[in-house]
């Protein structure tokens, strides 16, 4: 099973030449003035010329299910997304896709090799996780949810996992908005996500999802994510010391065998920019401008 990252939660999955998507961005920036950190560019001839098996889209956010990555598609391709309203599948479908489906949680899809469960997240209204199998590999990918608690009795009766993509940054989002009236941010890890892993036991996990800045004047910048790859890194490994922390840039590939996990080919149709080993400069004692 190869797997590949695109940008923020944007993966591909490839296995016995089948390949699938996952909340494919093609934008930079995306979600209007959200810019990717590491910096990359895109290849849109290649990506046009892209066939996917199929496309997962885990909830309706618009760094998800963006309508301009959408758009560079191609209209044959399945899309399956997780949302409670009808509206949005029209929506897709006015975009000229002519197969989409609205996904059902713990209801298993066969796309060739793969099987794809979709599984609860904490906000069942809005997301939803995927249980990715194949080749008797089993991949988690939380995208950026958290786990609900009916849904981690179901996912520890696969432990271990081989591999998850877990969102490895909490957002300061009603800090920046309002600073005044929260406490300072907590740099470590909640403490639901350590106890969760350490019942879901991965061998490999993916700091995944986030990871981005705003325009280089915000002061956002050094406030919006107090938990940088290094700490993540550092609270993983002081719970659990078998498993392997692997960052996976934008464009970069690893492989799962029977040797474990092996960094493959890049995605052509990504272009690194710059340093790519970047990590966050949070500054938790930023003074908010006062306009």
């Amino acid at each position: 099973m190869k797997i590949s990252r695109i940008l923020h939660a944007g993966y591909v999955f490839e296995s016995d030449q089948t390949i699938i998507a996952f909340d494919p961005l093609f934008e930079n920036p995306f979600s209007r003035n959200c810019y990717a950190f590491p910096n990359v560019e895109f290849d849109y001839k290649q990506i046009k010329n892209l066939k996917f098996d199929a496309v997962f889209i885990s909830h309706y956010h618009d760094d998800h299910c963006s309508f301009e990555s959408l758009n560079l598609i191609d209209r044959a391709t399945p899309i399956y997304i997780y949302c409670l309203y009808d509206e949005m599948i029209l929506l897709i479908k006015k975009l000229g896709f002519t197969n989409v489906h609205q996904i059902e949680i713990n209801i298993t899809l066969q796309i060739g090799p793969f099987e794809i469960t979709p599984r609860t997240a904490l906000d069942a209204d809005v997301d939803s996780i995927f249980h990715i199998k194949a080749k008797n590999y089993h991949v988690l990918n939380v995208v950026d949810s958290w786990i609900d608690l009916s849904t981690l009795d179901l996912l520890a009766r696969q432990t271990p996992w081989d591999l998850i993509l877990w969102p490895f940054q909490t957002m300061q989002e009603l800090e920046v908005i309002a600073p005044s009236r929260l406490p300072r941010a907590n740099t470590q890890l909640p403490p639901e996500w350590l106890e969760q892993l350490q019942i879901l036991k991965p061998k490999y996990i993916v700091p995944s999802s986030c990871q981005f800045i705003h325009e280089n004047w915000s002061w956002y910048n050094q406030a919006f994510f107090p938990i940088t790859y290094q700490q993540f890194e550092q609270d993983i490994l002081a719970i659990l010391p078998q498993t392997k922390v692997i960052r996976l840039n934008p464009s970069v590939s690893i492989t799962l065998n029977e040797r474990g996990v092996n960094f493959s080919e890049s995605l052509s149709w990504i272009k690194p920019i710059g340093n790519q080993n970047v990590d966050y400069d949070f500054n938790k004692n930023r003074v908010p401008p006062r306009q």
